[in-house]
């Protein structure tokens, strides 16, 4: 069993950062193979280049690395701020150069991207951490929680991913250290029940 854990927030001591440490010493302490990238610390260029709008694989040692990780990967998990209801530029930088043909999708011959994808990463298992300062009610009935739909349907389900989970940590700024190392048991549990069903997979 592979996952591929992927953060992304620039302050070294954020939560997010807390979580991407639990993230990692759970996998470890299950003996689980992961491959664990900071994208600020690693300094991604996020830009996508001209020549990476078609099918061609990258000429990026870094992207290729990332790509060739994310499918052989069984398990996918992403760790980020809600900024603007988005992920932060570089995550959506990763998403433009990573996850696109002809890695996690592509499009028949004759078809120039306007049909229906072939979809790459069926079988495998998306998940995001999410951070936000904003409180549910608001959230989910003033801005309709955009993030849901981006990860769930707009990257994980258009490249075949149907087991998604998503889990949203708020209010950030208001919570205390005790507050936090109940939301850090509840990514423990999520990842070691993930990886309990899973133990196996090559």
């Amino acid at each position: 069993m592979n996952v591929s854990v992927i953060l992304a927030h620039p302050y070294e001591k954020s939560f997010n950062h807390a979580i991407y440490d639990k993230v990692i010493n759970t996998l470890e302490e299950s003996g689980v193979d992961g491959f664990f990238h900071d994208l600020y610390k690693e300094r991604f260029d996020p830009v996508l280049s001209k020549n990476e709008l078609g099918k061609l694989p990258a000429k990026d040692k870094l992207v290729r690395t990332y790509a060739k990780e994310l499918v052989t990967s069984d398990v996918l998990v992403f760790i980020h701020p809600n900024w603007w209801g988005q992920p932060p530029a570089i995550l959506k930088g990763y998403i433009d150069r990573v996850i696109r043909p002809p890695y996690a999708y592509d499009f028949p011959e004759n078809d120039a991207g306007g049909g229906l994808p072939i979809e790459k990463l069926k079988g495998k298992i998306g998940v995001v951490f999410n951070t936000s300062n904003t409180e549910e009610l608001r959230e989910n009935e003033y801005f309709r929680d955009p993030l849901s739909s981006i990860w769930e349907k707009c990257v994980f389900g258009f490249c075949g991913i149907e087991e998604t989970h998503r889990v949203m940590f708020r209010v950030v700024a208001d919570s205390t250290e005790e507050v936090r190392e109940k939301w850090l048991e509840e990514v423990e549990v999520l990842m070691k029940k993930i990886v309990a069903r899973n133990e196996g997979r090559s």
